[in-house]
C-alpha cells in the first residue's frame, strides 16, 4: 500500500512538472511570437521619430538618398561630448555629399547633459539644430526647445541655422555676455553656454573630419 502511494505521488509530481515545463514552452512561444509580430511596427515607429529630427535640421529637397540607409557608426566620440557609440546619418543630392547629421551633447547644462542634433555641409554650413533631451529648468533655461520657447517666431535654437563655421571665429562661439556673437535669456545663461560650445565643437567636428565621415563605412 505504501509502495502504491509512493507511486502515485511520484507520478503526480512528474505530470506537474511536464505541464509546467509545457507551460514555459508555450508561454515563450506566445512571448516570440508577439515580439516578431510587434517589431515591425516598432522599428517603423522609431525611424518615424529620427526621420522627425532629420527633417527639422535638413531643409526639404537638400537631399535625395535615404539617410537612414546611409550611416555610419561612431565610437564614443569626446569632440562631441559623447560617452557611448552613436551614428552620423550621411545626406547626400545626386550621389553627391549634401550633409551630415550627428548627435552631441552639451555635459554643462545647468541640470545636466543636454542631447542635441544638428545638421552640417560639407562648406561647413549649419542647417540647423535642435534638442534632443535635457533637464534644464521649466520657464528659465529650456527656451532652448523651441517647443517650450515663447517666441514662436524666431525661437532662440534658430539663431544657429546659416552659421558658417569657417566665417566665424572661434572666439565668436560664446554668448553675448562673454563677448560672443549668440543671444542669451537673463537670467539663463548657463544653459545657453553649454548649447553653443557644444554645437561649435560638433560643427568643427564635421569639418574637419567629413572626408572620413563621408567615406564608405569598411566592415570586417
Amino acid at each position: 500500500m505504501s509502495e502504491a502511494r509512493t507511486y502515485t505521488a511520484s507520478a503526480m509530481a512528474a505530470r506537474t512538472a511536464l505541464i509546467l515545463f509545457l507551460f514555459v514552452v508555450l508561454f515563450t512561444a506566445l512571448l516570440s511570437a508577439v515580439y516578431q509580430s510587434t517589431q515591425p511596427a516598432i522599428q517603423a515607429s522609431l525611424a518615424a521619430e529620427k526621420m522627425k529630427f532629420i527633417n527639422e535640421v535638413l531643409p526639404a529637397g537638400s537631399y535625395d538618398n535615404d539617410l537612414l540607409a546611409d550611416t555610419l557608426a561612431l565610437p564614443p566620440t569626446p569632440e562631441l561630448g559623447l560617452k557611448s557609440p552613436s551614428t552620423v546619418y550621411r545626406a547626400r543630392l545626386g550621389g553627391r555629399p549634401a550633409a551630415l547629421v550627428l548627435e552631441a551633447v552639451a555635459p554643462d547644462g545647468y541640470a545636466g547633459d543636454i542631447r542635441l542634433v544638428l545638421g552640417v555641409t560639407p562648406q561647413g554650413d549649419i542647417t540647423g539644430v535642435r534638442i534632443l533631451a535635457h533637464k534644464e529648468t521649466p520657464g528659465l533655461g529650456d527656451y532652448i526647445d523651441p517647443k517650450k520657447d515663447k517666441n514662436k517666431e524666431s525661437p532662440w535654437i534658430n539663431q544657429f541655422a546659416g552659421l558658417n563655421y569657417p566665417q566665424v571665429a572661434d572666439s565668436e562661439w560664446k554668448v553675448k555676455k562673454d563677448k560672443g556673437r549668440f543671444d542669451y535669456r537673463t537670467g539663463a545663461t548657463v544653459t545657453p553656454r553649454a548649447v553653443v560650445a557644444a554645437v561649435h565643437k560638433a560643427v568643427r567636428f564635421a569639418v574637419t573630419q567629413q572626408e572620413r565621415l563621408f567615406a564608405p563605412e569598411v566592415r570586417p
